[in-house]
């Protein structure tokens, strides 16, 4: 089964219901196979699988026959989505264009391993020439605990991964061969970068407090302000993956609806706090989910169920929150640079 009413049998899709919110229940899907027999006539092969789908929580029962003889039958489950193999369609040619070229170039980038290298060494430049050489050094390290954290959670789905890639002054990204099955693995996947680099600021803080040393003050506030951009819910940003999953999740209006009403709420408090950039980007990261939820059954990717989106949306909460009072904590000693992420967010 791929997304919600479409079967696919040899990578074919063989049938196909009508997409909808409330397709729970009994479900038909019937097709024909076309078999070669030894002296080359063809047979036909009815098949007729008949499901029983839940929701909440996700369970699939099914049984299979063929010619009407009993074939096969067996119960898919969540753990049982996350581990299987997601439908690729065959690639398709294409004329030479340049988004063809761009596509060969990540390629070629995810599979040179001295670009991994090449690409540190920018960073740690381009963050010497911002602050200075040790600073940008632990700043290095902070990115890397920020993106070991996605690697866990994909190795935590057995998901193979191809490392860690760091782009000056955008940070670093984490990149796996495989593909997602559920809104969970993108929730968790996400949020574990940004909740790994909350716990390396707290860290920082601790040693601040332990040592006085200013160095880890700046490093704590400064990686607490990379870790809230990265939960900005703007795609391709962690934040964008999170909000996306747990809206698309949703299925009614009442839900959209609900999802819209707390990012206005976020947009309200970030303005009354004087946070005017963080507030500017959530309205348009809110509107950008509202144009793309129509699509949304039409996903292969299985929904998070109702206890998943409240837990997701916590989380979430949770952590931006925890950032932004490490900024605001060290914006409050009176020290021009602790100041700086404070006043960035409020430009």
């Amino acid at each position: 089964m791929a997304g919600w009413q479409q079967l696919f049998w040899d990578n074919t899709l063989v049938s196909q219901q009508s997409a909808g919110s409330q397709e729970e229940g009994n479900s038909r899907h019937q097709f024909a196979l076309t078999q070669q027999t030894q002296d080359g006539e063809s047979t036909q092969i009815e098949v007729v699988l008949d499901v029983q789908l839940q929701w909440q929580p996700f369970v699939l029962d099914y049984t299979v026959t063929a010619n009407g003889s009993p074939l096969a039958e067996g119960q898919r489950t969540t753990k049982d989505i996350e581990q299987q193999t997601p439908y690729t369609p065959p690639p398709k040619p294409q004329k030479f264009s340049l988004v063809g070229l761009a596509s060969l170039g990540f390629k070629l980038l995810k599979s040179a391993k001295v670009i991994k290298v090449a690409l540190a060494g920018a960073s740690v430049a381009a963050y010497s020439w911002l602050f200075s050489f040790e600073f940008a050094l632990a700043l290095i390290a902070c990115l890397m605990f920020h993106e070991y954290g996605h690697i866990r959670a994909m190795k935590y789905f057995g998901m193979k991964t191809k490392g860690i890639y760091l782009i000056p002054f955008m940070g670093g990204l984490a990149l796996s061969d495989e593909k997602i099955n559920t809104r969970w693995q993108d929730v968790v996947i996400s949020i574990m970068g940004p909740t790994f680099g909350l716990f390396m600021s707290l860290l920082c803080m601790a040693l601040y407090w332990l040592t006085g040393e200013i160095f880890f003050a700046g490093l704590a506030t400064f990686n607490a302000l990379l870790n809230l951009f990265n939960l900005l819910p703007i795609l391709p940003l962690d934040g964008g993956h999170i909000l996306k999953s747990i809206s698309f999740s949703m299925n009614s209006v009442a839900g959209l609806l609900a999802c819209v009403a707390g990012a206005a709420i976020g947009v309200f408090v970030s303005y009354t706090f004087g946070l005017a950039l963080l507030g500017f980007l959530l309205l348009i990261g809110s509107l950008e989910i509202v144009f793309e939820w129509r699509t949304r059954h039409y996903s292969h990717l299985l929904p998070l169920d109702r206890y998943g989106q409240i837990f997701s949306t916590v989380w979430y909460l949770l952590t931006v929150a925890a950032l932004v009072g490490v900024i605001w904590y060290f914006a409050g000693t009176g020290d021009d640079l602790l100041g700086l992420p404070l006043k960035i967010l409020q430009s």
